[in-house]
């Protein structure tokens, strides 16, 4: 039974243990044939290693302790950004199905945060809105969010920043043409 090594040069035990695990089933994928592909593992990994991390981290310190979730969060950020909006649009622009919009949306104008309103011109559209409540909630909970980023992305540069960005938004605009 093979198991992950603790000491490598570069990789001793100050490496936190889920990198140590990322290089060791990297150079485990490098030594197998195709379909294997150690690097797009790599990065996946990373990836969703730095999501998973992140997404807890401000749920965690950050919503919950508002009474939010992350994702409740994120439609009242752009609400408070774009102003009343149809739901159908919540939906495209947070990757999130209309069932989940709409379940969050319910949560949220529970608590008093959002409300729908008709649209004058469509007796059966509705728009989702910010109420003065959510407003002041989204505000609050953006600024602990906006210092909580700056100190998981301390360790880069504002040019690598920029990089990063970059690189990552042309992963997502040649995504899967079936997502």
């Amino acid at each position: 039974m093979n198991s992950e090594p603790d000491t490598r040069p570069g990789l001793g035990m100050d490496v936190p243990p889920d990198l140590r695990y990322a290089e060791y089933a990297r150079e485990r994928l490098a030594a197998m044939s195709p379909p294997a592909d150690a690097e797009a593992f790599a990065l996946a990994y990373h990836l969703l290693q730095l999501a998973y991390l992140l997404v807890t981290d401000l749920e965690t310190r950050i919503h919950r302790p508002r009474g939010l979730t992350l994702p409740g969060f994120r439609l009242m950020f752009k609400l408070w950004l774009l102003g009343p909006t149809q739901p159908v649009r919540l939906a495209e622009i947070s990757a999130m199905s209309r069932s989940a919009v709409t379940n969050a949306v319910n949560t949220l104008e529970r608590g008093g945060l959002v409300e729908r309103r008709p649209v004058p011109e469509d007796g059966r559209a509705v728009v989702v809105a910010l109420t003065a409540e959510g407003e002041a909630a989204v505000r609050e909970a953006f600024a602990e969010q906006s210092r909580r980023e700056r100190e998981w992305f301390a360790s880069l540069g504002p040019a690598e920043r920029e990089q990063m960005t970059a690189l990552l938004s042309r992963i997502l605009r040649a995504r899967p043409a079936d997502l």
